[in-house]
């Protein structure tokens, strides 16, 4: 395979400022909002979960911390007529249509009347939405080339392939390490995700809150790992990358999770059309004899894996979240527009519900669901959009990948309570962003397309 070029030709075309002056977008800035972003990640991904700022909430994780920066960062730029970036961007307006439903659910929520901790609750879910807005539109506008893009990509995935060798440690040891990642000076929360026995396995969490979030966000950034693998500028990268996505893969079933496999087979429709067929018998053989080997030194494991595709009607974990089916629907016809109030069904004072759709219908009613589907949808249709108008297999792949990304996004919602997870709703964030960034960096219009301030 040929490698790409170092440079991709769009981030030479020149952006006009005034009559006998161009611009590149290669400009080398020393503190961009990829650097921020990659920042962001490292602390969201190489700290535990439950450590915070003293005397804050779990918003007061340093990562999170971070994203409400980038949102304010956003906010003062558009402030000032010099430094908004000229063009349309699909993600900033329905980002506003999704505020508005959350604003609207949150005033209903205190005309009907709360108590203590559901006001509190509906005050902390504002500022995660404040966060989930500023990764958003730092991707979406402020990453400015397709350079600067790649180093995010990277970025995420060599986070990712940490919290994957950390699980896969904890599973070979059957014993919790995050205790020796946690930093002085911040506070834990509560105590870490113990290793939770399922079958014949342990399910590991890594550095976040739940197994299942853990095997989310890898199967997340799986499809920009095997995207590196095969488009990194040297054979040497493309090697390094390699073994990443091995890892990512090699941690999804370390979850003993069915969302991690499925988001997996997600990912693999979205991909494999654009691959070779070499390239398909490649992975196909890879994941047989990854589950070879896992089947050789541990047979009770691989038997749990099966069984839970196998016996799932007799699965705990799913009946109990049908069970739960009445429950909802009652509460949900006594408020079925705007909800009982943005972020109100607070577990555990209410039943877990483990399904991020029923819990946005039952806070944020249907105009929030709706909100919430209309944003998922328009980040796919933009990375559709852009991989139509792509000129080489390298952008088509990537805008493959973040396709599967929304998908995965969209089903895993169905599976537990997504966006009250920080370092998933944190990523799905990124990945929306991204959608939107792609399809600016492929758009015909010049003016959208570079990342010019207005004058």
């Amino acid at each position: 395979m040929t490698a790409p070029p170092a440079v991709h030709p769009g981030d030479l075309e020149p952006s006009l400022v005034n009559g006998h002056t161009y611009l590149t977008r290669r400009r080398v800035l020393k503190l961009d909002a990829a650097t921020l972003i990659g920042l962001m990640l490292v602390l969201l991904t190489f700290i535990p979960a439950r450590l915070i700022i003293p005397g804050t909430t779990d918003v007061g994780r340093p990562a999170i911390v971070i994203c409400l920066g980038l949102f304010v960062w956003w906010v003062l730029s558009r402030l000032n007529p010099h430094l908004v970036l000229t063009g349309n961007q699909p993600i900033r307006w329905v980002l506003l249509i999704y505020w508005l439903s959350i604003l609207a659910s949150y005033g209903t929520g205190f005309l009907r009347g709360l108590t203590g901790m559901e006001a509190n609750s509906s005050d902390r879910w504002l500022i995660s939405v404040a966060a989930f807005s500023g990764v958003i539109l730092a991707a979406a506008d402020g990453i400015s080339n397709w350079d600067r893009f790649r180093s995010v990509l990277s970025a995420f995935v060599w986070c990712a392939a940490f919290l994957a060798l950390v699980g896969l440690v904890e599973t070979a040891l059957a014993r919790d390490v995050t205790q020796f990642l946690v930093l002085p000076g911040l506070a834990e929360k509560g105590p870490a995700p113990e290793l939770q026995a399922r079958g014949g396995g342990l399910r590991v969490a890594s550095n976040t809150t739940h197994y299942i979030e853990l095997s989310a966000v890898l199967a997340t950034a799986l499809p920009f790992a095997i995207h590196l693998a095969r488009f990194a500028v040297s054979k040497g990268q493309r090697r390094r990358f390699a073994i990443a996505a091995l890892l990512i893969g090699a941690g999804i079933p370390a979850t003993i999770s069915r969302t991690g496999i499925v988001a997996v087979l997600i990912m693999a429709v979205c991909l494999m059309p654009l691959w070779t067929w070499r390239l398909r018998y490649n992975g196909i053989i890879t994941c047989l004899a990854m589950l070879g080997v896992l089947a050789a030194v541990k047979p009770s494991f691989a038997a749990t894996l099966l069984d839970m595709f196998t016996n799932y009607s007799d699965d705990p974990s799913i009946t109990s979240r049908t069970e739960r089916y009445e429950l909802v629907g009652y509460y949900f016809s006594q408020t079925p527009w705007f909800g009982r109030g943005t972020g109100t069904w607070v577990p555990p004072q209410y039943q877990y519900l483990d399904n991020q759709w029923l819990a946005t219908a039952l806070c944020n009613g249907i105009v929030g669901v709706a909100a919430l589907a209309l944003l998922f949808l328009t980040a796919l249709v933009l990375a559709y959009i852009a991989l139509r108008r792509a000129s080489t297999p390298e952008d088509k792949h990537v805008c493959a990948a973040l396709i599967s990304t929304q998908l995965i996004a969209m089903f895993v919602s169905a599976t537990f309570d997504s966006l009250w997870f920080d370092t998933y709703a944190t990523v799905v964030a990124l990945t929306i962003g991204l959608c939107g960034a792609v399809w600016r960096f492929t758009h015909p219009a010049r003016h959208i397309r570079t990342s010019t301030p207005g004058h």
